[in-house]
């Protein structure tokens, strides 16, 4: 069995996420089935990210606000 790449790790986290946003538990042939829980999909996928955008020397591009002061 091949290990799985970064990337593909990740696609899974976020179709994973997509599964719990559309229903956390369910229930299954008179079986209740819980998904993974959402704040720990996203930590997960926080984690994956970093990892995948430092095997391929990437860095998420991150933009910024300036607003004035009213005591200016």
């Amino acid at each position: 069995m091949a290990l799985k790449t970064t990337l593909e790790q990740l696609m899974e986290v976020q179709t994973a996420i997509t599964a719990v946003l559309s229903n956390q538990s369910y229930t299954l042939d008179g079986r209740s089935v819980s998904r993974a829980q959402l704040k720990d999909l996203y930590s997960m996928q926080k984690d994956l990210q970093k990892q995948y955008n430092n095997e391929n020397g990437t860095r998420p591009r991150v933009s910024s606000a300036r607003f004035g002061s009213a005591f200016n």
